[in-house]
């Protein structure tokens, strides 16, 4: 059972409040997803995750397929045994990770050919097995095998390998229909590079085909902020209504609300956490670097304004000294942190959506974030 239900749509913007409801419960929409990329949000464990009020998160299927392996997770009771995570898991296809790793890899019709970045070894990976093995991993969402387009790339180029995601899209969609799975819900993935035009015939080509939801993907890969603004709106004024819509690999704290108010619904991004690992931080004054030596003994929280764990227990100075002395309790101490400020954040979206006072937070976040995109 997948199913989106339209709650609110903002009259000023094209900002929408929505809900997902599944068999595991229900998710509102805006929303964020913490990214655990090899099944587990680092340094932090699920029930910390769960009563931060997240209810669904993303898992990797290029990372889980080479280690442990997706018959080994399947074994071992499905990702959501395995991690011991009973909330929504959404699973990508694994096509970024293979674009990110573009030396080791090499796009066919019928599949990608890669070297995995852990012992060199050869694959193999079609649209359909991409679905078998997010089958396996038992995640509630499901994305289809697309080719990720680098920016800047010609306009042949681009439109070669859109044309490529749309006859795997159709490929996946049709075996969709043959093994119709109750459980898994599967979203098509939108390219179409940097040109309008392309992006028009992406999303019209993706949108014709039924799955449960549809993702804009290609974008915050090197591209300006007011161009993948502008394929963001593009996309968006195409999509259906009635249908999730999911920004994948995008952002910022501004990156989202610039995004929800153009009509996205859905999240991810490895930010907020590697942020926090490498010590930088998130607060309601901009961002904060918790290495710098002005902390050194700094009473004060993180933000005197936040309420999670971390501002609520331990001081500038003490999060520093752990930092810079690499105790491994600094890591989830930085990414609660991290991650709290990330669930207010879209707390405070869908609060500026029903009060119709969404572009003067995004105006508030360009004040607080400009400087440091």
């Amino acid at each position: 059972m997948f199913k989106f239900k339209l709650l609110y749509e903002s009259q000023t913007t094209k900002a929408r409040i929505g809900r997902l409801i599944t068999h595991r419960g229900v998710v509102e929409t805006p929303v964020f997803m913490p990214v655990g990329t090899q099944a587990t949000i680092k340094a932090v464990p699920p029930e910390k995750i769960a009563s931060l009020g997240y209810r669904i998160i993303l898992a990797n299927t290029y990372h889980l397929y080479l280690r442990p392996g997706a018959e080994v997770v399947k074994d071992l009771g499905g990702l959501h045994r395995f991690m011991n995570w009973s909330r929504l898991i959404l699973t990508d296809s694994g096509g970024f990770q293979v674009y990110s790793l573009s030396q080791f890899r090499k796009i066919k019709e019928d599949g990608i050919v890669f070297k995995s970045h852990l012992d060199g070894s050869e694959h193999f990976i079609t649209p359909i097995e991409a679905l078998e093995i997010q089958k396996k991993l038992g995640s509630d969402i499901a994305m289809v095998l697309d080719t990720c387009i680098p920016y800047p790339l010609s306009y042949e180029e681009t439109k070669a390998l859109t044309d490529l995601t749309h006859r795997w899209a159709l490929e996946s969609f049709k075996y969709k229909q043959r093994h119709e799975n109750h459980k898994q819900a599967v979203f098509g993935i939108i390219q179409g590079g940097m040109f309008p035009d392309l992006r028009q015939k992406s999303t019209a080509f993706i949108t014709s085909l039924e799955f449960e939801g549809y993702a804009i993907g290609g974008l915050s890969v090197g591209e300006p902020l007011e161009l993948r603004n502008e394929m963001i709106e593009i996309s968006t004024s195409l999509m259906p209504k009635n249908k999730p819509r999911y920004l994948m690999g995008v952002g910022t704290p501004l990156d989202i609300a610039e995004a929800v108010a153009r009509g996205v619904d859905m999240f991810d991004c490895v930010l907020p956490t590697r942020n926090a690992r490498r010590g930088s931080l998130f607060t309601s004054q901009g961002p904060l670097s918790i290495k710098s030596s002005k902390f050194k003994t700094d009473s004060e929280p993180i933000d005197p304004m936040c309420d999670c764990y971390t501002c609520r227990n331990f001081s500038r100075g003490y999060l520093r000294h752990l930092f810079h002395a690499k105790e491994l309790l600094v890591y989830q101490l930085l990414t609660l942190h991290n991650l709290f400020y990330y669930a207010k954040l879209i707390e405070e979206i869908k609060q500026s959506i029903q009060q119709e006072k969404l572009p003067s937070l995004i105006q508030k976040l360009k004040t607080l974030y400009e400087k440091s995109n």
